[in-house]
């Protein structure tokens, strides 16, 4: 899902917001705190904007699925195909799927906030294999940020990357798994999960 189409993926951050930055999805209050401040740097016409910007975000009208993500994940659960979120974010990410009808694909979320820890640290998707109940080293995680997300590798997941772009620029950026999840199948491994 994308949220805030043709946002920047690495934002200049002010030195004065840069620790609580660089920390921010390892608390819903850190996520806030770091949000906040950064907003307050540009001048807003009302005070209590960033706040009411910062509530937005957090619904489901606010962010759009890819237009492929519901063809695969209905593919990969009709494969059987286990699927896993594991995201760094400061908030509860499950409403933003329920409100897309997409939370029945979903076996097992991992949210950084939830366990204070960050990717790329690998502890955040060995959790997620144990929530989907795999070995690593059965799971692919399909991930936009190759520093953030190629941390699965060092928990023993094979990795897939895809685009960081806009919504309305990866029309099928998610379809190609289900290439990777019947090639795997073919191969003998019998059936796979997904981050």
């Amino acid at each position: 899902m994308g949220a805030l189409p043709g946002s920047t993926h690495s934002p200049v951050v002010p030195e004065s917001v840069a620790d609580v930055w660089a920390t921010r999805d390892e608390s819903a209050a850190l996520h806030r705190a770091a949000y906040l401040a950064l907003a307050r740097q540009v001048r807003l016409p009302a005070d209590d904007l960033a706040e009411a910007l910062y509530e937005r975000h957090m619904t489901p009208a606010a962010w759009h699925p890819y237009p492929d993500t519901r063809e695969t994940l209905a593919g990969l659960h009709d494969r059987g195909v286990r699927v896993g979120v594991v995201s760094n974010i400061g908030w509860d990410l499950r409403p933003v799927f329920r409100g897309h009808g997409l939370d029945a694909y979903v076996d097992a979320y991992v949210l950084s906030y939830e366990h204070g820890i960050q990717k790329p640290d690998p502890r955040l998707f060995e959790l997620g294999c144990e929530g989907l109940g795999t070995a690593p080293e059965d799971t692919l995680m399909v991930g936009d940020d190759r520093l953030a997300d190629g941390g699965a590798a060092d928990s023993g997941c094979a990795v897939h990357f895809v685009d960081h772009l806009p919504v309305s620029e990866r029309p099928d950026g998610l379809r190609p798994v289900l290439g990777l999840v019947d090639g795997a199948a073919s191969a003998g491994d019998g059936d796979g999960d997904a981050q």
